[in-house]
């Protein structure tokens, strides 16, 4: 792809509208056309492969109580528990883009086959990037299971103009309870817009699960997340957390990405500031939407396991396979 479209295709995703827009917790400036073209021109991009072999793998679909969980790939994770299939982020589609034709493409198949998915009862959306919210998904999920779908303040204009109808949206800090757990959308620090004049006029976020009653287990799915200090007012307001999944890719270059993305340093200190006894990483490996290597995160995610003390566990997954851990 070259320079001029791909910086008109992030201009697209990315020009500012004069009305009303959400903010930040830590505001940070938007990037402007000349900073994408200087990022594109001086930029050391690594090269990923065009395609890598990977497995797909089936995952069960008895209802359970305990927890289980399955990345599926980028920020795709099925979450199994309290009887409920909950299922973040789920993108299916070759590329994420606004056009067919042009802009990032996967690199592998999705851990798990759309076919393989159980019946999904809700769907956690946590923003409207088309690397997290993907239309077509969510269409073939509507006629496979008609899930609830949980979105940021604004977002469901969009869902309901395509026919996705079954949705609920939510400010920072609104929820709601199902089958024994409450759901909370939570702060991230990132951004939206999917075209010309929308950025941050509909809201990002993560999403906090955690249970009503017994020990109050707590999971938290970040999305797609800068690192700021909301990560310690999550920890605050809903508890030390379980299980975290946190974003380890698209990083590169700090410049560039560091407001908006975490880098394998910072998603582990969120993982310290959330005091989660255990962390997974999402959001690599999958569509090559910056400069790093494929494989950077994974590597350098296991380097500074080893290079520093780590309360609690932190892994980079595999991707399709399904977890049960032992210590929930």
């Amino acid at each position: 792809m070259n320079t001029l479209k791909l910086a008109l295709l992030v201009l697209l995703m990315g020009c500012s509208s004069q009305n009303e827009r959400f903010q930040n917790i830590e505001p940070f400036a938007d990037k402007s056309l000349l900073d994408i073209i200087k990022w594109r021109l001086s930029t050391n991009k690594e090269s990923w492969p065009e395609w890598i072999e990977s497995e797909q793998y089936k995952i069960p679909h008895e209802r359970s109580e305990e927890l289980s969980y399955t990345v599926i790939n980028h920020a795709s994770v099925l979450i199994q528990w309290h009887g409920l299939n909950i299922l973040t982020d789920p993108v299916y589609s070759k590329r994420v883009s606004p056009v067919s034709w042009l802009g990032p493409q996967r690199v592998r198949l999705p851990g798990v086959r759309f076919e393989d998915l159980p019946p999904i009862d809700i769907v956690l959306i946590s923003h409207n990037h088309y690397d997290h919210l993907d239309l077509e998904t969510l269409k073939r999920l509507k006629l496979k299971s008609n899930p609830l779908i949980v979105v940021g303040l604004r977002n469901g204009e969009l869902l309901k103009s395509e026919g996705l109808d079954h949705y609920r949206e939510l400010d920072w800090w609104e929820g709601f309870e199902r089958e024994g757990l409450s759901f909370s959308f939570v702060p991230a620090q990132h951004w939206s817009a999917r075209g010309l004049f929308d950025k941050r006029m509909t809201l990002w976020g993560g999403f906090s699960l955690k249970e009503v009653a017994k020990e109050g287990r707590h999971v938290y799915f970040a999305g797609d997340t800068g690192y700021g200090r909301f990560f310690k007012e999550i920890k605050e307001k809903r508890g030390r957390v379980d299980i975290a999944f946190l974003p380890i890719g698209a990083y590169e270059p700090r410049w560039f990405m560091k407001d908006q993305h975490m880098n394998p340093r910072e998603a582990i200190q969120a993982h310290h500031d959330l005091e989660s006894l255990y962390s997974v990483g999402i959001h690599f490996e999958t569509f090559q939407l910056t400069d790093e290597g494929v494989y950077t995160p994974r590597k350098t995610l296991e380097h500074l396991k080893e290079e520093r003390e780590l309360k609690g566990e932190f892994h980079a997954p595999t991707f399709g396979v399904t977890v049960r851990p032992q210590f929930f």
